[in-house]
């Protein structure tokens, strides 16, 4: 094997396959799925001197604003209305245990049952709020 294959081997194994998976996606997210992550819950995705159009190109936000935490860091999840994209902390809860999604629809609400422990069925949030 080449100097610049074990070069390369190198860099792979030192950024994970986080990194790679995110590559593959190569997204560039939306403002609310990046703006509304808590400083301290940001998951490092870039490597040291990343820039902003490389970290979004990987489909990762960017925001170097902030020091001592990550710069370049993956986004909260793409839900189906930008409204409802927000960290489960933020939830305000919208139904009851067990309410169907068309329920929770028919109360102008979002409707997530990916986390825990949080309110399946909650209010939406403005996106004038969002932005890079």
């Amino acid at each position: 094997m080449g100097s610049r294959s074990v070069q390369l081997l190198a860099v792979l194994l030192v950024l994970g396959d986080e990194w790679l998976c995110s590559l593959v996606a190569s997204q560039k997210p939306s403002p609310c799925q990046c703006s509304r992550i808590a400083v301290q819950n940001r998951k490092n995705c870039g490597f040291p001197g990343v820039t902003p159009e490389t970290c979004f190109s990987i489909g990762c936000c960017f925001d170097s604003t902030v020091p001592n935490v990550p710069w370049c860091f993956h986004s909260l999840p793409k839900q189906e209305s930008e409204q409802c994209v927000m960290e489960g902390s933020a939830r305000r809860n919208c139904g009851y245990p067990g309410i169907s999604p068309q329920e929770c629809a028919s109360r102008k609400c979002c409707f997530s049952d990916t986390i825990v422990n949080v309110p399946w069925c909650f209010f939406p949030m403005s996106v004038e709020d969002c932005h890079y």
